[in-house]
């Protein structure tokens, strides 16, 4: 049995947990701290995205090593409408997350294959015996469901392909809903890394987190070839169910007992904290601002580090009730192959509206301005479905549904 002290101990070596340990190291370098992960490298096999508007610019310092391509702006289709925005858009790479840690952390700082059996405030066990203690333990392992809140699930699965000619495509397209409506408001997202790679994925804001790899792969397949794209080969491919909130009970979230011995950890990240935007699931903004304020912090002990995060996702929890109350109408008041519909309506709004809206900040002018006018969905259905409120996210959840992030 080998035992390794850290200031600081990370659970989870994903996007948010990543983005921590690069904070602290760039900002507190004495600080000692060990990154665990139960997979070979550091961020798995994803893809995440963000709008420069999302973020302040010290954001987008931290983020610049890892990010693999940027575009000047995107592109939204929908029935008889279409839309390019300038507002720039970046992805980064979990092959790029990887990277960039191992440049970073030191050796003894990345815990690789690493199983985590127990963990509490100041220690961890892993499964080949390893023991690690730490001054404050910070768990940002995703986990499988979102007890006491209801909602729906954006489902995906996403490729990264080679094809044999160019793709034509300058820009990322974010919603390409001009595609027949299954299993909910479909649509695909499309990121040209190059004249020849191209990132397709099939994406549902669907009632149950069921992926059907072999039926979603067979759709991307046939979209790729409607375009008349010839694949050469896929890189990788990555699936996952992201939780789309509409309503809860924050304290009872974050006081319930975890799926295993090692979650009663009072310090916090990611989806483990609803550090997500509740109706795009995108958490690679939310992501940066924490691991930003962490590095800022002057203590990181167990019980102050507990304290900040329960903290800082309650405000972000608060500030989320709008978006809350649209997850609710999507998906109570609007019949799944008709919510592309309040898609299409939100995408003709000013483009600033949009970009304090992906990133959270939405004004209360702003909040008007999208209710505004003709509803898209019934009214008598937009009342009842804030009755409804959605169906338990935790009970649905599959295991490792809830893994992957955006």
């Amino acid at each position: 049995m080998t035992d390794h002290g850290c200031d600081l101990a990370i659970l989870g070596g994903g996007l948010s947990g990543a983005l921590v340990a690069l904070a602290l190291a760039r900002t507190r370098p004495e600080l000692r701290i060990a990154l665990v992960e139960q997979g070979e490298r550091f961020g798995g096999d994803h893809v995440w995205s963000y709008f420069d508007s999302d973020l302040a610019p010290e954001g987008w310092d931290l983020l610049a090593p890892l990010v693999a391509a940027r575009w000047d702006g995107y592109a939204v289709r929908f029935p008889g409408y279409e839309r390019t925005l300038e507002t720039p858009y970046a992805s980064v790479t979990s092959e790029r997350l990887d990277a960039h840690l191992r440049e970073v952390l030191p050796p003894e700082a990345r815990f690789l294959g690493a199983r985590v059996v127990a963990a509490d405030a100041g220690h961890v066990a892993l499964a080949d015996g390893r023991r690690i203690t730490a001054g404050a333990v910070l768990d940002a392992r995703g986990g499988r469901g979102l007890a006491h809140m209801c909602g729906g699930w954006q489902v995906f699965l996403g490729q990264m392909l080679e094809l044999e000619a160019p793709h034509g495509l300058s820009r990322p397209v974010v919603m390409d809903a001009d595609v027949e409506q299954l299993d909910g408001y479909r649509f695909v997202y499309l990121l040209p890394f190059s004249p020849t790679r191209i990132f397709v994925e099939d994406t549902y804001y669907a009632d149950a987190p069921r992926i059907e790899r072999e039926v979603l792969a067979a759709r991307i397949a046939a979209y790729v070839a409607a375009r008349g794209w010839r694949v050469r080969g896929c890189a990788y491919e990555e699936a996952g169910a992201l939780p789309v909130i509409a309503s809860g009970d924050f304290e009872a979230f974050w006081n319930a007992p975890g799926e295993d011995a090692a979650s009663a950890i009072a310090a916090r990240a990611g989806v483990r904290a609803a550090l997500v935007h509740p109706l795009t699931s995108y958490s690679l903004p939310d992501a940066v601002r924490f691991a930003l304020h962490l590095a800022g912090l002057d203590n990181v002990s167990g019980e102050s580090l507990g304290r900040t995060c329960h903290d800082w996702a309650a405000h972000h929890w608060r500030e989320g009730r709008f978006y809350r109350m649209l997850t609710t109408m999507l998906f109570g008041a609007a019949a799944p192959h008709e919510r592309w519909r309040m898609l299409a309506r939100f995408y003709r709004l000013p483009a600033p509206l949009i970009e304090r809206f992906y990133a959270g900040r939405s004004s209360l002018a702003d909040m008007a301005r999208v209710l505004a006018g003709k509803p898209p969905v019934p009214v008598g259905a937009a009342l009842g479905a804030l009755v409804g409120r959605g169906r338990p996210l935790a009970d649905l959840a599959p295991p490792g549904a809830v893994g992957a992030t955006r």
